[in-house]
């Protein structure tokens, strides 16, 4: 792979993650309904495992949890939520994919469709984006107090595809069907893994050099993922350290 996605590493950067509380939590709700569809035993589903795991870092009340977990596995009604996964190509030509949980398509469609425009970006057929990405298994551990040399070998042997340092973090990558054993493989020799969950990553990035465009695409993003039906954004841009 040419680079990974600089877009959760902005995020983190810029602020722009910080949605209010009740958005959070709405979102990590639907990520666990949607989960607990195959199977509400968080010890034999691992995706369920993952969005548990994020919900409690995000303080999310453990009756909240339980509620959903049973929505997703049927033992309470609610509205049926659907996953779509929409392409866009946005301002500079830049590839977009956008993941949704949402129990009313239409509205979800129109919301997406208008941001968009409003930043010169629309919509595309299936296919047309996310060729020029790949899902992988993506989980941070902390680089405090740690060996970093140390700690990489542990991250190769553990089982993983790349590597990465992020701020002050080790970003490590997997392939999708690994992500739980690599997972194991590390928590096992104790060492503390965050943020774990299925990704797109792009093949190749584009860089945009102008600043005027790059705040329109940062603005796009932030717009994206501040709408309730949206559960992340992914994106191919790269921006130069002096334009952030």
């Amino acid at each position: 792979m040419s680079g990974h996605s600089k877009w959760s590493q902005i995020k983190r950067q810029k602020g722009a993650a910080d949605i209010k509380r009740g958005a959070i939590f709405s979102k990590l709700t639907n990520a666990i309904i949607l989960s607990a569809r195959h199977g509400g035993d968080s010890e034999a589903n691992f995706q369920l495992k993952m969005a548990v795991e994020k919900a409690r870092e995000a303080s999310m009340p453990k009756e909240n949890i339980d509620r959903a977990i049973k929505r997703g596995t049927g033992e309470l009604a609610g509205a049926r939520l659907e996953e779509i996964l929409y392409e866009a190509i946005g301002p500079g030509g830049i590839g977009i994919l956008i993941e949704a949980a949402t129990d009313n398509r239409n509205r979800t469609n129109s919301e997406i469709k208008n941001i968009l425009a409003n930043f010169s970006g629309k919509l595309t057929g299936s296919g047309a984006v996310s060729y020029q990405f790949e899902k992988m298994g993506k989980f941070l551990i902390s680089l405090t107090g740690q060996n970093q040399d140390e700690l990489e070998l542990q991250v190769i042997d553990a089982g993983a595809q790349d590597l990465e340092e992020q701020e002050e973090s080790l970003a490590v990558y997997t392939k999708p069907n690994e992500l739980e054993m690599v997972k194991k493989n590390l928590e096992s020799q104790g060492i503390n893994i965050k943020e774990a969950a299925l990704i797109w990553e792009p093949k190749n990035l584009i860089t945009i050099g102008d600043k005027v465009q790059a705040e329109r695409i940062l603005k796009l993003m932030e717009r994206l993922e501040e709408l309730d039906g949206v559960t992340v954004v992914y994106s191919n841009f790269d921006l130069p350290k002096e334009l952030l």
